[in-house]
This record gives structure tokens, C-alpha cells and sequence, in this order.
């Protein structure tokens, strides 16, 4: 029989006696984790002090996972801020995209090619650019020259024009204190890059903290394929982090805080209004919609605040963005570039554009019956990822970096890591037969028909994780690891 004495412990028991019993642990949710765990001890023990670390926290663990990961798609791009000297002109450099190195080398990106085009250089700045004031002349379809502007939303256009005073005075820093000189080009893209890191650390701490029982599948989202790819491939992070912080401000009980990221998401991209019907379903089912008049407030009115200056005082620029979205026809990532290949259909682009918004409609009504309808109360990051899979699905235009949009959405959707890991990874291997299309012929390395194949794939398996989904609410699975249930709806904020 043990001795009282062989039970006690051998040192002082600490004064933190709290312990995180709801966490859910790696080691023991997953058997591929379980088994790597071997190396270094095996699975956490059946009674240890989970929660208590002081240094090595899930979210520090977490976030320097975010910036290896970060890190390394700034590596994956650095090819394209290669310089080269000017011929027959010494000392004088230029960016290197000899030999199609953009799309040989994968490293393309919108940042770097539309740099000059958006007229951000620290000449044109120094003229007096301003986005959506400053305008320039460019072929039309017709052959015929037209007013062609900044065609980006406005916080995504205000984000541009930060970063590229902030280049313009580093090269002025630079060229004052006798560091090297970079081409201004490399300098807004490094300086982008480093904002853009910036939010999308925001994003990761935001989708943790949104689902604190599941804390670390933030790895997933921190070392996401999709982010090696397209970290820095647009300016896309800008509106996940807003949408990120809308949701956990929603599952902390604080709609109104929600609907302004909301309004600020909006202002960087269309998309994040989509979560307004997500919170909508979940409202009615609580019989709370006071709370989502607030939402809808907050994002109507912070929308606004970004907006109206532009709508105001250079209205033409800021319906530019719009103007080319009514106006673009069949893209090539799109359902109907694969109807018009196997039909031989040519659509105008006002079809098109009615065709979206229809099918949009259909999606939209489609999620708030099925979340209405659930047999379990949906969480908002479920009906988000539906939304937003519907979009990229019916829309006018899903580019590769686009499914970046899903990944925060996807991690706390599927309860399924290998799964959402698997998807994450053929999405972003998509981006070499996509490179492939603008390669000359005698560098092509697929023919055009094999990104078409795969872009079909692509979105079979989308539809795939999207019947996960739905799946979940029409038929839950009680052993299924869920979400914690403060995803649901803002109950704390009623409560009391």
C-alpha cells in the first residue's frame, strides 16, 4: 500500500491553480498528432496543468508559426523584386522580369505589377496623385482611349496610397543617411508586405480567439499553403482581417463593434458584407433582432465614414471600381469559362452580370434556409464559409489568391484539420498551371487545357467541404469536435 507521503509532491505547488479543462488538445484530437508527438515525449499527460504557461502560450506558439510562415511567401516572391542594370547606362537599375521571371518563377505578384500603372511612384506622388482623383488615358475595347482610375475599393485604395508614401519617404531616408538604394518599386512592395503581415497576425489572433477551445488550428491558418502562395500575391489580407475581427467581436457579444469591421471589411472588399445574412439567420433563430439592426447600423455607418469623402469629391474615380466590375465578361478562374469552353458560349457581359446576381440571390436564400432550418444552431463562421464558397463558386472572377478569403472561415467550418489541410494545399498548387497560361508558348510547361482540368477539380473539392458543412447542421455528429458555442451568437451580451 503507497504511503500518504509517496503522493505528495516534491516542490511547492504553484500559486496559479487554474487549469484550461476545455481546451481541446492536439495530442488527443488528432492520431497524426498524437503519433509525431512521440519525439518529444508523447501526448500531453491525462493530468497535466493545461493552460498555466506563461511564455510558451497556444497564441505565441501560434503567431511565430504565422511569421515563419509569412516569411517564407515573402521568400517565394522575392524573385520579382530582383534588380538588373540598365543597359548602356551605368550605375542606373531596373526590376528584372527578363524572360517572363514572373510566371517562370511563380513569384508574381499584383503589388509589384500594378505599382506604375496606379500612378504611386514618388513622381507621380510628388505631382499630386491621389487615388481616385488622378486619372490616366487607356485603350478601351473598342481601340478607343478612356478616363481609367485606381479600380480598387477605397480602403483597399487608401492602403495603397499609405504604402506608397511610406516608400517614397524611406527612399528619401535611404538616399539621406547613405543606405543602399532600391528601386522605389521594391521599396512599396517590402513596406506593403510588412503592413500586410501586420494584419494578417491580427487575423490569426482573432480567429483563436474567436474558438479559444480549438486554439491551435490557428496553425493551419498560420502556416497555410494558400498563405506560402498569396501572402503577398494582393492586397486580400486587408479585408480578412477586418472580416476576422467581425466575427470574434460577434462572438463576444458586441454587435455593434462587429458591424463597423464589417463596414470597414466592406470598404476593402465586397465580400465581407456576406456575413450580414450569416448573422441575420442566427438572429432570427434567437429571436434577438434588435441586435442585428445594430450590426446593420454599425456597418452602414462605417461604411459611410470611409466612403463618403470619395463619393463626394471625386465620384467618378470611386465608381470606377464598380464600372469594371459591371463591365468584365468571362474570366478565366470562372464556372462560365468552363461552359464557354465545352459550349462554345459567348455571353455579354451584362449577362453575366445579371447571372451572378441571380445565382448569388439563390445562394444566399439557400444558406438562410439551411441555417434556419439546422437541427443544430449553425455557427457564423458555418454560414460565412458557405456565403463566401458560393461567391468564389457563382461570381465574376475567383483568382487563386482569392481562396485565401476561406482559410480563416475553413479552420473554424470543417472539424476536419487533415481535410481543411488537403484542400488548402491543392488550391494553392493551382497557382502553376494559372502561371502557365501567360507563359509564351515555347516556355509553356502545361498545355492551357491542364489549368482548366484542374480549376474544375478545384472547385468539386470546394463543393466537397462545403457538404461537410452543411452536413454538420443538417446532421450533427456528437462525436465531432465543435466550435465553442459562444460562435454561435453573442449570448453574453443578453445574459446579464
Amino acid at each position: 500500500m503507497t504511503s500518504p507521503r509517496a503522493q505528495e509532491s516534491p516542490e511547492p505547488l504553484s500559486d496559479d491553480l487554474r487549469v484550461e479543462t476545455g481546451r481541446m488538445l492536439p495530442s488527443w484530437s488528432s492520431k497524426q498528432v498524437g503519433a509525431a508527438s512521440g519525439m518529444i515525449g508523447g501526448p500531453v499527460g491525462l493530468h497535466a496543468a493545461v493552460g498555466r504557461g506563461r511564455l510558451w502560450t497556444p497564441l505565441r506558439v501560434v503567431l511565430l508559426l504565422a511569421l515563419v510562415g509569412l516569411s517564407l511567401s515573402w521568400f517565394g516572391k522575392a524573385g520579382c523584386i530582383q534588380q538588373a542594370p540598365v543597359e548602356n547606362s551605368p550605375g542606373q537599375v531596373r526590376l528584372n522580369w527578363d524572360n517572363q521571371r514572373q510566371f517562370v518563377g511563380l513569384c508574381y505578384s499584383d503589388i509589384v505589377a500594378s505599382y506604375e500603372e496606379n500612378k504611386l511612384t514618388p513622381n507621380d506622388l510628388a505631382g499630386g496623385a491621389f487615388p481616385y482623383r488622378t486619372f490616366w488615358m487607356q485603350s478601351g475595347a473598342d481601340g478607343e482611349k478612356v478616363k481609367t482610375y485606381l479600380t480598387e475599393p477605397a480602403l483597399t485604395g487608401m492602403f495603397m496610397y499609405v504604402s506608397a508614401q511610406a516608400a517614397r519617404g524611406w527612399g528619401v531616408f535611404a538616399e539621406a543617411v547613405g543606405l543602399p538604394k532600391n528601386l522605389d518599386v521594391v521599396n512599396y512592395f517590402n513596406i506593403t508586405a510588412l503592413l500586410l503581415s501586420l494584419f494578417w497576425l491580427l487575423a490569426v489572433w482573432a480567429t483563436m480567439m474567436t474558438d479559444r477551445r480549438r486554439m491551435w488550428l490557428g496553425a493551419l491558418m498560420a502556416l497555410s499553403p494558400l498563405l506560402l502562395f498569396h501572402a503577398f500575391t494582393s492586397t486580400d489580407i486587408l479585408a480578412i482581417a477586418m472580416l476576422s475581427l467581425a466575427i470574434l467581436f460577434w462572438t463576444r457579444g458586441k454587435p455593434g463593434w462587429s458591424g463597423i469591421f464589417i463596414g470597414l471589411g466592406a470598404a476593402a472588399a465586397v465580400y465581407p458584407l456576406l456575413l450580414l445574412p450569416a448573422i441575420a439567420v442566427l438572429c432570427v433563430r434567437r429571436r434577438t433582432l434588435y441586435q442585428f439592426t445594430t450590426v446593420v447600423l454599425g456597418a452602414f455607418g462605417a461604411w459611410l465614414l470611409v466612403n463618403v469623402p470619395f463619393i463626394i469629391a471625386y465620384p467618378s474615380g470611386f465608381m470606377a471600381t464598380y464600372r469594371v466590375w459591371l463591365n468584365r465578361g468571362v474570366e478565366p478562374d470562372t464556372l462560365y469559362r468552363l461552359i464557354s469552353l465545352a459550349t462554345g458560349w459567348n455571353p455579354s457581359s451584362a449577362l453575366i452580370t445579371g447571372l451572378v446576381l441571380l445565382l448569388m440571390i439563390a445562394v444566399v436564400a439557400t444558406v438562410v434556409y439551411v441555417g434556419l432550418r439546422a437541427s443544430t444552431e449553425p455557427t457564423v463562421a458555418q454560414l460565412m464559409f458557405l456565403l463566401v464558397a458560393g461567391f468564389l463558386l457563382f461570381g465574376k472572377e475567383w483568382t487563386p489568391q482569392s481562396s485565401l478569403w476561406l482559410v480563416p472561415l475553413a479552420v473554424l467550418a470543417v472539424p476536419y484539420p487533415g481535410v481543411v489541410l488537403a484542400w488548402m494545399t491543392f488550391d494553392a498548387l493551382v497557382w502553376i498551371p494559372r502561371m502557365g497560361l501567360f507563359l509564351d508558348a515555347d516556355r509553356k510547361w502545361l498545355p492551357p487545357e491542364a489549368f482548366y482540368v484542374v480549376n474544375t477539380l478545384r472547385g468539386a473539392v470546394l463543393v466537397g467541404l462545403c457538404a461537410v458543412v452543411i452536413w454538420q447542421l443538417v446532421k450533427p455528429d456528437e462525436n465531432q469536435p465543435v466550435a465553442d458555442h459562444l460562435m454561435r451568437s453573442p449570448a453574453r451580451a443578453t445574459a446579464g
